[in-house]
């Protein structure tokens, strides 16, 4: 049989994306598929494209994470950019006893933008050897992900003038 595939170095890539509330990407990253999501996380938030307005008492900006991130490095990165961590708990019965009834699982939003990203083809299947050109092409479908939004909205100006 061999060794389990998540034990030894396994071909693909893994991709890690900060979203906003609704899904739309705010910024990507790539690693080796067999590199754990935590690592990532410190490399994903400073990957950031747009501007990010200063959090305040008021209004302060969440961070969703799954049970991969349940471990101090995490924290501290999501507190090192002044992000409110959500984290779900590693242990199942700590689970069971944090749900709050009235508030649903948020992580389902990253795995929606995960899969519409999916939907271009050259994201889906890897074809690009080097790295760059892969990264650049996630960064291509978040770019018309948000156009095509922005575009269903109304707030593209398709007739900029002179």
């Amino acid at each position: 049989m061999g060794p389990n595939p998540t034990d030894r170095g396994k071909n693909g890539t893994k991709q890690s994306v900060l979203v906003d509330g609704d899904g739309g990407p705010l910024g990507a990253v790539i690693a080796a598929a067999n590199v754990n999501d935590h690592l990532l996380l410190r490399q994903t938030i400073e990957a950031m494209v747009i501007e990010r307005p200063q959090p305040t008492p008021p209004a302060p900006q969440h961070l969703c994470l799954d049970a991969d991130y349940d471990n101090p490095a995490s924290r501290e990165a999501a507190a090192a950019n002044k992000y409110t961590a959500h984290i779900v708990p590693k242990d199942k019965e700590k689970r069971s006893q944090e749900h709050q009834p009235g508030y649903k699982p948020r992580r389902w939003v990253v795995e929606r933008t995960l899969a519409w990203l999916c939907k271009c083809r050259a994201i889906l299947v890897r074809y690009d050897k080097k790295d760059e050109n892969y990264l650049g092409l996630i960064q291509l479908a978040c770019s018309l992900f948000w156009y095509r939004r922005l575009h269903r909205l109304g707030r593209c100006d398709s007739n900029p003038g002179p």
